[in-house]
């Protein structure tokens, strides 16, 4: 994998390590120089990410999943985004396209979570309008870390019922039916999971960046076509000006970008 920017001693086309023109301009990466890469901003306070995959001809999805746009680098960047979260939010629709399982422990971040104060294992905090979910499912019913499912107020009376009576928490995050994205953030803050995740889908994304609560995209391109109907990344009402994001790094593999934008 090539570090094409911000560009430093070791990836500039004239490094030199032991003799070799290029040196480690291109080489295997650790899980640890990733997680420092992609580490959370210090005293950012409230920090939401979201980490998406894109084709090259927009496509946040090929056949409602992203996983045929992915790659084993880009799987193992994502891993390495939980690796650092306290919460990952995600929507409804997404838990079900994906078949979402519950955040596993990993050696490899164990030591980083726990000088940094966090569980075994991020969060994951599920938004819907619907409550249409199926708490059997071992993402609700037997996580390492409680799962949280957000909602609005306005969500149907016996499906709130059912969510409690499973024994998963559930967070009012909205008046209505829906989910209000800055106090969802909010929320998701005041019990300590300050350094968020959204893995999307569109929808959710969309509301996010609407509402001007996103603060960095981790954006995988990917090196293919896939035509069809697909959402883009974000989809939903467009917002009154666009927003503007700096790029803050890009690596390279095997002809996937890698790249991570923040709120300028």
């Amino acid at each position: 994998m090539r570090q094409l920017f911000p560009v430093t001693d070791m990836t500039a086309p004239n490094a030199q390590v032991g003799g070799d023109p290029a040196g480690a301009a291109d080489r295997e990466w650790s899980l640890d120089e990733l997680a420092d890469l992609y580490a959370y901003p210090e005293d950012s306070g409230v920090w939401l990410r979201a980490n998406m995959v894109s084709s090259l001809d927009g496509a946040g999805q090929h056949e409602g999943r992203s996983q045929p746009l992915s790659s084993e680098t880009d799987m193992r960047i994502f891993g390495t985004l939980r690796g650092l979260a306290d919460v990952v939010v995600v929507g409804a629709e997404t838990v079900r396209q994906e078949g979402y399982r519950p955040a596993r422990a990993r050696d490899a971040f164990a030591a980083r979570r726990a000088a940094a104060g966090q569980g075994p294992a991020p969060v994951i905090a599920v938004v819907t309008a619907s409550l249409d979910l199926d708490l059997s499912l071992p993402l609700f019913a037997s996580p390492l870390v409680p799962t949280l499912v957000l909602t609005g107020a306005g969500a149907p009376a016996e499906r709130i019922a059912a969510v409690r009576d499973a024994g998963v928490e559930l967070v009012l995050a909205g008046d209505g039916a829906g989910v209000d994205p800055a106090r969802a953030v909010a929320l998701l803050a005041e019990r300590g999971l300050r350094r968020q995740l959204t893995e999307g889908g569109p929808r959710m994304l969309g509301q996010f960046a609407a509402a001007g609560v996103l603060d960095e995209l981790c954006l995988t391109l990917s090196p293919t076509m896939t035509a069809g109907e697909a959402q883009r990344i974000a989809h939903g009402p467009s917002l009154a000006h666009p927003t503007r994001f700096g790029l803050a790094s890009l690596l390279e593999q095997d002809g996937f970008l890698f790249s991570r934008y923040r709120r300028i």
